[in-house]
């Protein structure tokens, strides 16, 4: 069984910069593509970026490309999204998934707040 634990989410204001992390235990998530979600308030959960097991592959929503970066660092189980120029509109829970021909395993969620 693997368990996604999220980190990094906060309050920041427009403009700013978070890198949120998502760490994988229990098992190895070497051998899958993992992708972060997004959840706002009455809006459904949405996909924001993926990478594939080996980072070598990128996928971004148009919402966020140029703005965001995924990666990942095996050794460590862990991937990341650091986030740029943050808007208000990028208010959300923030939830990383391990893909294992679907998305199967999910974390718990990080609040981003972006406010002035």
């Amino acid at each position: 069984q693997v368990q996604l634990v999220e980190s990094g989410g906060g309050l920041v204001q427009p403009g700013g910069s978070l890198r949120l992390s998502c760490e994988a235990t229990g098992r190895t998530v070497t051998n899958y593509a993992m992708g972060w979600f997004r959840q706002a308030p009455g809006k459904e959960r949405g996909l924001l970026a993926s990478i594939s097991w080996s980072g070598g592959s990128t996928n971004y929503a148009n919402s966020v490309k140029g703005r965001f970066n995924i990666s990942r660092d095996n050794a460590k189980n862990t991937v990341y999204l650091q986030m740029n120029n943050l808007k208000p509109e990028d208010t959300a829970i923030y939830y990383c998934a391990a893909n294992a021909g679907v998305w199967k395993y999910w974390g718990q969620g990080t609040q981003v707040t972006v406010s002035s």
